[in-house]
């Protein structure tokens, strides 16, 4: 068998809203650091949402338009260079997406083949298996059954693998444009078709589900969302790279990023990403399930990391479904409490506005008040001594939000209410727009029609897999460490936050959300592991705990890292949630603001 070379691939999308460049940045600069294969994630569950909602109304493009701008200033180099594209941006029309790229390449006059992956739309297949009685559908965060659920479905999308990326490429495609692959897919597939890999090699597999987790969110594995932030400030801030994998054929995996930009790849960026939305100890993918108890990441050089210590077992026989209900509405108005008595100020507004609305807030699904900030004892200026009054209602129907029944029984109290009462001037936010409630669940791989479509026309069927392992519901979790150290062996301590010595990273999966916190130094590993129980987390959330809710603990003692999983601790998800950590993104670094009793030795070693 003849090996090949590593594969390299480079993640430059990491959302609808990242930086529109990369494609364009990295393809112009090939001769110099070249890249075989581009990947991005134009995606997330906010989106899928809102594009599902405009595929439903007809009142907008429902693919992800963003995309478009990132590629079309890099097409001529990806032709000159034969740069390989595979992208999540197709979002609920991933066929009309598909007819305006092939039109952008035509219109260019260049000789690129474009094709497209369907079979993520799967409301037909999971209604008919709900009438059938095969399955509950219960959702994955919450526990609740479909039935229960209170909303209608408008439309259902499934994470795919990458095998239809694969065949595409295999098939001659340059661009392949997908709606919801799984966000490591493309990188599944590239490393996949490059390879020529068996769906046997588990292990080659996994690894590179792992790298393409690495790149999914372009620049947060080079310094984004990072919190030893403060040491890449001498490097840059306003240039910070996006990251490259180098996948072998055995499966090993390097991690770099593009020539010239700022930022770092290090052991610490690529254990925060690492963090970010894993579930546990077992990632699944519809074509691997990759075990990480043994992870590690080795320093190889400057800005060049090694992935150790992945395995690969077979995927589980069914894969995650999102499913998106006819939309509620939304609207929210802001108020300005400054200096003293916040919190009576709070309760007054409240009071009137609630007097203002009368019997119809019982129209209403959720109506909320959040005082959003505190004052500092004497605070040096009058914005350090304002705090924002957030006023957040929802509601089945939008006339039930209408500017007489929501904006003004916000505002008209002005006159009557607290000592220095103003409210926002911009009421925009006021008026409802769409939101969405969204359901997780599983849908078996089986039911699922995933396909390829060439240019030529054909279609290629993607079969799911032959070999599946079905596992527990709940990953291995532990509520203290297995490896117990008395806390006052480590010494004399001070107050301090847990931030102070601690890295911390979180984000949302559906209401889910998952924190993981890792520490520099091994010694300082007994002391994190041991003090990072799961009741001390309860503690440490105070009262952000929602009671009765689950919370599962698990250990990467080659990150030094402990991680847990707030079971449906978001409200209901980004796309419909109230809170303004709508991605729980900052539920780590409310946690490293909480003061522990840290060691003054570990202190000594200096504070990130």
């Amino acid at each position: 068998m003849t090996i090949t070379r590593p594969i390299r691939i480079a993640g430059v999308s990491g959302s609808t809203t990242d930086r529109r460049n990369a494609m364009a940045l990295l393809a112009a600069n090939y001769e110099n650091d070249p890249i075989d294969v581009f990947t991005g994630d134009w995606m997330s569950e906010g989106n899928m949402t809102v594009r599902a909602g405009s595929k439903m109304s007809g009142n907008q493009e429902a693919y992800e338009p963003t995309f478009l701008e990132a590629l079309e200033p890099a097409l001529r180099d990806i032709a000159k260079y034969r740069i390989k594209v595979a992208v999540n941006a197709g979002a609920a029309d991933t066929e009309k997406l598909h007819a305006v790229v092939t039109e952008m390449v035509k219109e260019k006059g260049l000789d690129l083949s474009v094709a497209w992956i369907s079979g993520d739309e799967v409301l037909p297949q999971l209604l008919e298996a709900k009438k059938r009685g095969e399955s509950a559908f219960e959702n994955i965060c919450t526990g609740e059954r479909l039935e229960e659920w209170e909303f209608e479905p408008m439309y259902a999308q499934a994470y795919l693998g990458g095998l239809g990326i694969a065949k595409a490429f295999e098939r001659g495609a340059d661009i392949v444009v997908c709606g919801r692959v799984s966000d490591a897919s493309p990188v599944i597939g590239a490393a996949y078709w490059w390879h020529k890999w068996r769906r046997c090699d588990l292990d080659e597999l996994a690894n590179a589900f792992v790298a393409g987790h690495l790149v999914e969110c372009s620049s947060y594995s080079t310094g984004g969302n990072y919190t030893g932030f403060k040491d890449l400030e001498s490097l840059g801030w306003d240039n910070i790279g996006y990251p490259i994998v180098e996948i072998a054929h055995s499966g090993d995996v390097v991690v770099t990023k593009n020539l010239g930009s700022a930022g770092e790849v290090s052991v610490n960026t690529l254990t925060s990403q690492f963090l970010y939305e894993i579930q546990g100890p077992w990632y699944y993918n519809s074509d691997v399930t990759a075990v990480l108890d043994d992870i590690k990441f080795d320093y190889i050089s400057t800005n060049r990391v090694a992935l150790r210590g992945v395995k690969g077992a077979p995927p589980p026989p069914t894969t995650k479904v999102g499913i998106t209900a006819k939309p509620m509405y939304q609207a929210e108005m802001h108020w300005f409490l400054t200096g003293l008595d916040i919190d009576a100020k709070a309760r007054m507004i409240e009071k009137l506005i609630r007097t203002q609305m009368g019997s119809h807030v019982s129209n209403l699904e959720h109506l909320s008040f959040q005082t959003i900030g505190s004052v500092p004892r004497n605070p040096k200026n009058q914005n350090a001594a304002t705090v924002d009054l957030r006023v957040v209602a929802q509601a089945r129907k939008a006339s039930d939000l209408a500017g007489a029944k929501f904006a003004r029984a916000c505002i008209d109290p002005i006159m009557c209410a607290y000592p220095g009462a103003t409210p926002h001037l911009d009421l925009r936010q006021a008026f409802p727009k769409e939101v969405f409630e969204y359901y997780v669940t599983l849908l078996p791989q089986a039911t699922i029609r995933h396909r390829a479509h060439l240019a030529s026309g054909e279609v290629i069927d993607i079969p799911p897999p032959s070999v599946t392992k079905t596992y527990p519901k709940q990953q291995p979790s532990q509520d203290t460490t297995s490896d117990i150290v008395k806390l006052s062996s480590f010494g004399e301590t001070v107050r301090a936050p847990l931030g102070t010595i601690v890295h911390g990273r979180s984000g949302d999966k559906g209401s889910d959300c998952n924190v993981g916190f890792w520490v520099r130094h091994q010694d300082e590993y007994a002391w994190l592991r041991d003090l990072l129980s799961v009741d001390f987390i309860k503690e440490l959330l105070d009262e952000e705990y929602k009671r009765g809710r689950r919370i599962e603990r698990c250990e990467f003692p080659g990150l030094r890292a402990v991680h847990f999983l707030l079971k449906d601790h978001l409200d209901r998800g980004v796309s419909c949630t109230l809170s303004v950590d709508f991605l729980g993104k900052n539920c780590a670094e409310y946690l490293r603001a909480r003061e522990v009793d840290v060691p003054l030795r570990f202190l000594a070693k200096g504070r990130i």
